[in-house]
C-alpha cells in the first residue's frame, strides 16, 4: 500500500515522518556517524532531529517540535523529546534560514561524501565558490531547472561549529535566489523544499548530479558548462 500523500500527513504523523526519511538516508550515506539532519514544518510548529544521535535509530518521540512563528534568536522549544539527554538540533540556525527566508515547508541535511567532493571540485581549498552544472538530464527534478540550463550552486566555507555557519549560508541564499541549496566545503549540503515530498526529491536530484560531476571528473570528461554561443 501507498502512503498517503503529503496533504494528508498531520502533525501526529510527522515525528515518525522524520525517522523514516533518516533511516532512508542512512542507507544512501547522508546521515552516518550522527550527522545530518531532517526537519519538517507542521501547523503546530517546526518538527526537528536532535543533535549527536545515531539518526538510523531515532524514534517519533525524539523529536522536538520548536515555535514555528520566531525564527530569528534561540530556538523556543514547545514540547521536547522524552529523553532529557538530548538537544536540540546543530543545524537548527541554518534550517531556520530556509523556513524564515524562503518560506519552507521541510529542510534536509546532507553528509553525502558526493555532496563534499563535488564542492571540492569547485572549491579545492574550501573557499567561498560555486558549483555549475549543465547539460544533465536530473536538473529537471530541481525548482525552475531544465537539462539545459545552467544550474549554479554556492558554496560557502566550513566552520568549526555548524551553528556558525549561519550568516554565510544567509548571505549565499540571498545571492542565489533560484537554487534551493547551499553547499558546505568539507562538509556536506543544505536542501529544502515547498514540502518533505519536494526537498526530498531535490535533494536525490542534486545528490545525484554531485555524483555526475565527481565520476566525470574521475573519468577525465569536462565538467564545466559548454562555452555560450
Amino acid at each position: 500500500m501507498l502512503p498517503p500523500p503529503v496533504s494528508a500527513t498531520t502533525d501526529e504523523a510527522i515525528p515518525a515522518l522524520i525517522c523514516e526519511l533518516c533511516r532512508l538516508f542512512y542507507t544512501l550515506g547522508w546521515v552516518s556517524g550522527t550527522g545530518g539532519g531532517v526537519s519538517i514544518r507542521g501547523r503546530e510548529g517546526i518538527f526537528m532531529a536532535p543533535s549527536g544521535v545515531q539518526k538510523e535509530r531515532m524514534r517519533p518521540e525524539h523529536i522536538y517540535l520548536l515555535d514555528g512563528d520566531h525564527l530569528l534568536g534561540e530556538a523556543r522549544v514547545l514540547r521536547p523529546p522524552t529523553d532529557p539527554n538530548l538537544r536540540i538540533s546543530e543545524c537548527r540556525p541554518l534550517f531556520y534560514n530556509a523556513y524564515r527566508l524562503r518560506g519552507a515547508g521541510a529542510v534536509i541535511h546532507s553528509h553525502s561524501i558526493w555532496a563534499l567532493l563535488a564542492a571540492r571540485l569547485f572549491s579545492p581549498r574550501g573557499e567561498p565558490a560555486e558549483l555549475r552544472s549543465q547539460d544533465l538530464e536530473m536538473q529537471k527534478g530541481l525548482r525552475g531547472h531544465g537539462c539545459f540550463d545552467l544550474l549554479r550552486v554556492p558554496i560557502i566555507a566550513n566552520t568549526a561549529r555548524e551553528s556558525e555557519l549561519s550568516d554565510s549560508m544567509e548571505a549565499a541564499m540571498r545571492a542565489y535566489p533560484d537554487v534551493d541549496a547551499v553547499l558546505v566545503a568539507g562538509h556536506g549540503v543544505y536542501v529544502w523544499g515547498a514540502d518533505w515530498v519536494q526537498a526530498k526529491t531535490q535533494a536525490e536530484s542534486y545528490d545525484y548530479l554531485f555524483r555526475a560531476l565527481v565520476e566525470a571528473h574521475r573519468l577525465g570528461l569536462p565538467i564545466t558548462p559548454r562555452p555560450a554561443a
